[in-house]
């Protein structure tokens, strides 16, 4: 925001209005006229004390040395008690900024880190109600455009009223001390040990746009997060090569997911048999395939329609990606259910991203079309009672294979641990396999930047083979 030293205060002037009926003088009222960098700037008080105490709060702002804001013309220091408000409720005008265009998962990532922040930016500690219930106070409601004005629990109501009146003003964000405690609270979980860095990174953001947006609606003078001293948490995120799972032993584990069968040992016997209650196993292998053999995504891989296959009978086919759906919860999203079906992550609703479907996965969704067909929606992958794919049923699922595919030692490391491991194994395929880097990168869906350091110790590993080649071709190698 523009600010000068260029005033000039002006005596206040006496305006006499119009003669009233009866031949009675108008009335009087007192104007104070200053001058900002050549924009003059009037306000008017019905009595001469009003007038005279405002022209010497200038006066005063002008000798003490103080800037005045081209914008309005107020010195800095009375232009932020004007304008000055809550953090309780800024922070709600910006979550409701924020909310229209935001992914359900962004919405609840806003809100989590506002919730956080919120809770090192209380003005005192009277009659506190504890911090969690503070927390579900401004996740479930406060911080939730949607859910802000339905009913709730007596003592979340309670918690939003002493919240109400309990943050410090906004103006106290110019502080630097106040910001280090921000970024300290936010580098720690509601227990008081260390926050994941990926976590505080994410809260960081949330924070320093939001005092963007505090300057942007002139709440604030500048934001001066970026100028506290403060040791971020590194943050690795190059993958642990211990998660990627070999060509062996991803097939392994595919087969164990389209053997799982529903298993019970009945009362008064040993044996364990299998029940009549089908298993949503060998009705997800093709998902667990996408992801391995074309590194889908979970959340894209359980939206996979019908139109997106492009397959021959046997061979090289192709998939057609344009929709992902990730688990934000149904208090997120505007459907009211719990995944946020959406454009693919970081691209423009209705693009597709091509990705080379192997004879193997061909195979797997020729199968799987053949033997549980589709859902109205062209979906392939559904619940058991014909609805999205739940994430604890993916990870139950998985867990069983890998229980079953794994020796002890491999299922207690952290090798495929999650179903999303499966995707940097393909991802690590494609780059020892010798795929160009621009190319893995827009198959997988991200950018070659982000692909370089995430995958960056496979590409490290397969520095010696491209140095090889290199060598080959400029005859550095004896024939043997």
């Amino acid at each position: 925001m523009e600010t000068t030293f260029d005033v000039r205060i002006w005596d206040v002037r006496v305006k006499t209005g119009r003669p009233r009926k009866g031949g009675k003088p108008g009335r009087k009222s007192y104007v104070v006229r200053w001058v900002v960098a050549g924009h003059e700037f009037p306000k008017t008080y019905a009595t001469s004390a009003l007038a005279e105490s405002f022209r010497s709060k200038l006066v005063v702002a002008q000798r003490n040395g103080e800037a005045f804001r081209v914008v309005d013309g107020l010195p800095v220091s009375m232009a932020r008690a004007e304008n000055d408000q809550s953090w309780f409720t800024f922070a709600q005008e910006y979550a409701d900024m924020k909310w229209s265009h935001a992914a359900a998962k962004s919405r609840a990532g806003n809100a989590d880190a506002l919730a956080t922040a919120t809770l090192a930016l209380l003005a005192s500690s009277r009659g506190k109600p504890e911090d969690k219930v503070l927390r579900r106070a401004m996740t479930g409601w406060a911080y939730n455009t949607y859910r802000r004005d339905t009913s709730r629990p007596a003592d979340v109501e309670a918690a939003l009223e002493w919240l109400g009146s309990h943050t410090v003003k906004m103006s106290r964000l110019d502080d630097l001390t106040m910001l280090r405690g921000v970024l300290d609270r936010l580098a720690l979980k509601m227990d008081g040990t260390a926050a994941a860095a990926k976590t505080v990174y994410r809260k960081r953001a949330v924070v320093f746009n939001a005092l963007e947006f505090a300057v942007e609606k002139r709440l604030l003078l500048k934001n001066r997060l970026p100028e506290v001293k403060w040791t971020a948490p590194k943050r690795v995120r190059a993958i642990d090569t211990r998660v990627v799972v070999n060509t062996r032993q991803g097939p392994q584990l595919l087969a164990a997911v389209a053997e799982q069968k529903v298993m019970r040992v009945p009362a008064g016997s040993s044996e364990p048999v299998i029940v009549t209650r089908r298993s949503s196993g060998p009705r997800l292998v093709a998902c667990f395939g996408a992801m391995y053999y074309s590194a889908l995504r979970p959340e894209e891989a359980v939206m996979l329609r019908d139109v997106d296959l492009k397959l021959p009978r046997k061979g090289w086919g192709e998939l057609l990606l344009s929709e992902t759906a990730p688990i934000a919860g149904a208090a997120w999203t505007d459907s009211g259910e719990r995944r946020d079906r959406r454009q693919l992550k970081q691209r423009a609703k209705g693009e597709v991203r091509p990705v080379p479907c192997p004879p193997p996965l061909t195979a797997m969704l020729h199968r799987h079309v053949e033997q549980y067909g589709v859902a109205d929606d062209g979906r392939l992958f559904r619940s058991l009672d014909g609805g999205d794919v739940a994430e604890s049923t993916l990870a139950r699922v998985w867990d069983k294979a890998r229980q079953a595919a794994l020796s002890e030692e491999e299922y207690r490391s952290p090798l495929a641990r999650r179903p999303y491991d499966l995707r940097h194994a393909c991802v690590s395929t494609w780059l020892a396999a010798g795929v160009q880097s621009a190319q893995v990168a827009a198959w997988a869906g991200h950018s070659v930047a982000v692909l370089h350091e995430v995958y960056a110790k496979v590409l490290a590993g397969l520095e010696e083979v491209s140095l090889a080649k290199i060598a080959t071709i400029l005859g550095l190698v004896e024939e043997e």
